[in-house]
């Protein structure tokens, strides 16, 4: 499981660092065709390598309709939740209608799942105490960790000025903390008590998040490279114990269920993290902007000054008054932007460490907290 977690975590933050390379010193489209290989070498190495397992109970009948109501309520979800900021949400009878789907095919798909025989989810395992509470905690593992993790690039690169490639760097000292911490955790799984560790990396990612919401435009990579250290060591303490201890009460039949139930969570997670932090950042800059700009008026003694020495300072480059006054406003404009900006990535940041932390109550629904203390482990 940690050597899996590995892949499942340490990927995403990877991700950026290849991807600026290629960006950098190709072309953008690459990030796309780099995929195909990928996925075909990806494709032959499953069929190969990957077989089912030995208790594993073929069903008699696939459940097809099972399959379009859950690719028709996840897939107008995910397209909601994408395309929900660009035509401003609920005033767009088009993200409303997704809405609508999600909505209807949601609860008729539950609806089937629990009155067939032969689910291709199966929510009765749900009944499970654990793996409820664990679902949950990995619906909020995912909208952290994928809303922090499509949030830093674009800090860095609109605010901080920084490449593609410059971004990968910044990013993959965390993504080796991640491994090296899963790795650790994964071999002493046996020994610890996963709602200890868990509750230790929610504070490590809580303390990572607050520390980059006091980051500045004046911030630098050496203030980068601790927070994200730590945000990787903290989730190398959640991932994995969370992810053992979810299931940890399922029958080995149960553990394909329980597992795919735990990884639809993450993900579904993930894309509202993606799609909140992209909201949240929209409508915290224009907030910032306008409460920035009450006190960017001409009357304002700073404001006032800072002005003249510029307008000054553009008549010098050449051009007449009127033109240095309107360089100086674009300028001033630019600086209004980058910090309003800069104090909505700040509350972003905050929002994404404090979102996993509120959830740990959720470990008091935990029978164990160790791997070998429930049914699966027999």
């Amino acid at each position: 499981m940690a050597i899996f977690g590995v892949g499942v975590m340490v990927g995403p933050t990877l991700g950026p660092t290849l991807g600026g390379w290629i960006t950098d010193n190709y072309n953008w489209p690459w990030i796309f065709y780099i995929n195909v290989p990928l996925g075909i070498i990806a494709a032959i190495l499953t069929m190969t390598y990957v077989h089912d397992a030995e208790h594993q109970e073929r069903a008699d009948r696939i459940d097809y309709l099972g399959i379009v109501l859950l690719t028709l309520c996840v897939g107008s979800l995910q397209w909601m939740l994408e395309r929900g900021e660009r035509y401003d949400w609920w005033e767009s009878r088009f993200v409303t209608m997704l809405g609508i789907t999600a909505l209807l095919s949601g609860i008729a798909l539950v609806w089937h799942e629990l009155t067939t025989d032969e689910p291709v989810i199966n929510f009765r395992i749900l009944k499970s105490r654990q793996l409820s509470a664990g679902v949950s905690l990995g619906l909020l593992l995912g909208f952290a960790l994928y809303g922090s993790v499509f949030i830093l690039p674009v800090f860095l690169q609109q605010l901080l000025q920084m490449t593609a490639w410059q971004t990968g760097k910044i990013i993959l000292p965390g993504a080796i903390a991640s491994a090296v911490t899963m790795a650790v955790v994964g071999r002493n799984a046996m020994r610890l008590d996963a709602r200890y560790t868990v509750v230790v990396g929610a504070f490590a990612f809580f303390w990572s998040m607050l520390k980059m919401s006091h980051l500045t435009s004046a911030s630098g990579q050496h203030d980068l490279f601790w927070p994200l250290i730590l945000r990787g060591v903290g989730l190398g303490l959640i991932f994995v114990p969370l992810t053992q201890v979810a299931v940890a009460d399922l029958r080995p039949q149960q553990l394909a269920q329980g597992t795919g139930l735990f990884n639809l969570s993450r993900q579904l997670g993930g894309s509202f993290g993606i799609a909140v932090a992209a909201t949240l950042l929209t409508r915290f800059t224009e907030q910032s902007r306008e409460g920035l700009r009450a006190h960017l008026t001409p009357t304002e003694p700073s404001t006032a000054a800072w002005l003249q020495s510029t307008v000054a300072r553009m008549q010098q480059l050449g051009g007449s008054f009127l033109e240095a006054q309107s360089r100086a406003y674009r300028l001033l404009n630019l600086h209004l932007d980058a910090q309003a900006g800069m104090i909505a990535f700040e509350k972003v940041f905050l929002i994404m460490g404090i979102t996993f932390v509120v959830a740990l109550p959720l470990l008091l629904l935990f029978r164990t907290g160790r791997t070998q203390g429930g049914p699966a482990a027999h």
